[in-house]
């Protein structure tokens, strides 16, 4: 009777043993699924809607003068390339050329920008009209343009670019005032900048021509 309690006694030692082991190792994986989750593991939700903005290259608030800013800036750029689209095979004078070039380099990738940050704000494209918008051509504008070549082409170049140039200048100095994005902030400054220079060589060359 004593060798039978006592096996008996050491049976359910070991199970509990091995309960206690079971339970042991549970609660380390579990430790481990939380620190993976925590330092590289899969992203809690308030991680991936932290970095969702971040990957639109939208940093910071914003308000509604950047999203004005954007949704007109991008048709306007996109009449830019259209202009300087049609210097090729029309444009003769070295300077036009130049900056044709810049504009092509410049502003597209800028409309890149521009639509990421709506998509990552939340809002549309486009504001829905572009009447009135300061510098934009009209059809005529751009069939006159269109229809021209060499000196004539680049004189007209000029003075239309000019005042495309101007109305996104002012158009960037409104963000400037009343933006709430820093990264839309910088971006009206580059086009202040940039436009503001190439107007001077635009105006040169009306000079020469």
């Amino acid at each position: 009777m004593r060798t039978s309690r006592t096996r008996t006694t050491r049976a359910l030692g070991l199970t509990g043993a091995v309960a206690a082991a079971a339970l042991l190792l549970a609660a380390c994986g579990d430790d481990d699924t939380m620190s993976g989750m925590d330092h590289g593991g899969t992203p809690s939700a308030t991680t991936t809607a932290t970095a969702t903005p971040s990957a639109f290259g939208n940093s910071g608030t914003f308000n509604d003068a950047d999203v004005m800013f954007a949704q007109m800036m991008i048709p306007h750029h996109e009449q830019a390339l259209e202009m300087a689209g049609l210097a090729d095979g029309r444009a003769e004078d070295a300077g036009v050329k130049k900056i044709v070039a810049a504009i092509e380099k410049a502003q597209d990738p800028e409309i890149q920008k521009m639509k990421a940050w709506l998509r990552g704000w939340g809002e549309p494209e486009s504001a829905g009209t572009h009447h009135g918008m300061a510098g934009m051509m009209s059809e005529q504008d751009m069939k006159d343009l269109a229809a021209l070549k060499d000196e004539d082409f680049d004189r007209k170049f000029a003075e239309l670019m000019i005042a495309h140039h101007e109305g996104a200048v002012e158009m960037a100095k409104t963000e400037q005032k009343d933006g709430g994005n820093a990264e839309a902030k910088a971006l009206a400054g580059e086009v202040v900048t940039a436009q503001t220079a190439e107007i001077t060589e635009l105006r040169k060359i009306l000079d020469r021509l």
